[in-house]
């Protein structure tokens, strides 16, 4: 509605997992770096937890865009909160297979273990390594799914896992994995997510409003400071009071955003009259 009026391409700041919005803060350099590592020297399990809305789904798209696809198989579970015989069915449907079983009552852990034990197998045949990624982990409320997931990472072929596993999910997962000890141990990189900076919030807003095709600042600086302590660095929150704002502005033929924008935004989202 408002794009053509700040002479954007495309909204800026849609909650989305869109790869090209991805910004390169300090810290989310350094998760992607770390994730990368663990996949590509086959570290076995990597655990990356942060607060709500801080970019986690995010990071993983943009991981799994700069995999080159030919080399790896990739299994994404989005929605993890399943009982555990489901959970594994998801995980081989993502890798490829076909022919499972649907109903509960026919779906058996071992027989998807050996499923999922030749699929690595033939994928480490196949010169291809195996990723699955779990994002919301911190939802898993069936302990056997934890167990499970150690499970797989005891298929190995010599020195080697046959697979990498990435765990994502709120600070709450860190717990839920050091309560299993012989999974924690297999955890070889763990990294957490905190908010962003002043300074990585203001970056933050520019290079969504760049990628958008906005090389000129609409926000003042004022409105930018009021956006960090508003939203606390979250970049969920950045969005939905950035978006909110460009809405208002256009309404008001206005030039800039102001603090004043910014004022009556955060004063609409937290319902105050």
């Amino acid at each position: 509605m408002y794009e053509k009026y700040w002479k954007l391409k495309e909204k800026p700041f849609e909650n989305t997992p869109d790869p090209r919005f991805f910004y390169y803060s300090t810290q989310h350099e350094e998760a992607l770096t770390r994730l990368t590592y663990a996949i590509q020297e086959r570290k076995g399990a990597a655990l990356l937890t942060g607060v709500f809305g801080c970019g986690k789904t995010l990071l993983a798209q943009s991981l799994l865009d700069g995999l080159q696809r030919g080399s790896y198989r990739i299994a994404l579970i989005a929605n993890p909160q399943l009982e555990y015989s489901e959970f594994l069915r998801a995980i081989a449907s993502r890798l490829g297979a076909t022919g499972l079983p649907t109903k509960k009552t026919e779906i058996l852990t071992d027989y998807l273990l050996d499923v999922l034990n030749e699929m690595l197998e033939n994928n480490f045949s196949d010169g291809k390594d195996t990723v699955v990624i779990i994002d919301e982990a911190h939802v898993i409320e069936d302990k056997k799914i934890f167990e499970e997931l150690r499970m797989l990472l005891n298929f190995q072929h010599k020195d080697r896992f046959l697979l990498t596993l990435l765990l994502l999910g709120q600070p709450e997962l860190r717990k839920n994995v050091d309560n299993i000890k012989q999974l924690a141990q297999r955890i070889a990189i763990r990294y957490h997510l905190d908010k962003l900076s002043r300074q990585d919030s203001e970056g933050y807003i520019l290079h969504r409003l760049k990628i958008a095709g906005k090389e000129a600042p609409i926000f003042t600086k004022e409105a930018q400071d009021l956006i960090f302590e508003q939203s606390g660095g979250i970049p969920r929150r950045i969005n939905h009071i950035c978006d909110m704002s460009l809405l208002i502005g256009f309404g008001n033929k206005e030039d800039k955003i102001g603090k004043d924008i910014i004022r009556e935004v955060v004063s609409d989202l937290e319902g105050r009259p």
